[in-house]
């Protein structure tokens, strides 16, 4: 795919390139032991607020190298992956997915030419870098009616991400694109409300960090589904889970 330099496209295909040629997954927090109890953690609740299975055909958003597309394709649904990253697919297609249930495909969202309609559209910590509205009413227009959208995504709230996605150096040290960012709850739900979506609940969870020790891992993912329950103390959690629907009539 090509882009013109400078554009925002063009800075997320650099921006995959970059990662392709290091360890992506640990760059995102998913090599670590923790960051796997994590990953596998969230896609289960993508997969469960989607009803993911063999009976569903799912868009999947910004699969990267294929480490969420993986855990979903164990639930038997026929899935389309999405990445602007030629880079970041080779990695995914290297997996060797069955071509039966998997298909993936170079596209940018918002130009993407899928054919739809979609039972769910999911995806992990890719919202964070579209240009949002459009590419939430271009997933609405993909649902058939009564899909459901179903997303993990950064937390604004959570005071590392609220550094690390407004300090432009340490977004880049800690391997951040230069346009990505985070959301807040309650905006990203009025938005999701005027965008046509309905059956709206985003929560937050997950104060697992990537890097906790192993021997502090179980400690800290009891003590975190604990927090997830406290009113107050939960707004604070790294991310967000959002579910939506298309409206049936």
């Amino acid at each position: 795919m090509d882009a013109v330099d400078g554009t925002r496209a063009g800075r997320e295909i650099a921006h995959g390139r970059k990662l392709a040629l290091g360890h992506a997954e640990r760059t995102w927090g998913w090599g670590t032991r923790a960051g796997q109890l994590r990953a596998i953690r969230r896609a289960e609740l993508i997969a469960a607020g989607a009803c993911l299975g063999p009976d569903v055909r799912a868009l999947e958003i910004g699969c990267g190298t294929g480490t969420f597309t993986e855990l979903f394709a164990r639930t038997g649904a026929q899935l389309i992956a999405v990445d602007i990253s030629a880079d970041l697919l080779d990695r995914a297609l290297a997996r060797g997915l069955p071509s039966h249930q998997v298909q993936f495909l170079e596209k940018r969202f918002e130009d993407c030419d899928v054919d739809g309609p979609f039972t769910a559209v999911i995806g992990s910590s890719v919202l964070h870098h579209l240009e949002l509205e459009p590419a939430l009413e271009k997933m609405y227009e993909l649902l058939t009616p009564g899909g459901i959208l179903s997303f993990a995504e950064p937390n604004m709230l959570n005071p590392q991400v609220l550094l690390q996605k407004n300090v432009p150096w340490l977004k880049e040290r800690l391997g951040d694109s230069p346009d990505e960012t985070a959301f807040v709850r309650w905006s990203f739900a009025r938005l999701l409300q005027r965008v046509g979506f309905r059956d709206i609940r985003i929560l937050p969870f997950d104060w697992l960090h990537p890097h906790t020790p192993r021997p502090l891992i179980e400690m800290v993912r009891s003590t975190g589904h604990f927090l997830e329950q406290v009113p107050g103390v939960r707004e604070f959690a790294g991310s967000l889970y959002i579910h939506a629907a298309r409206p049936r009539a």
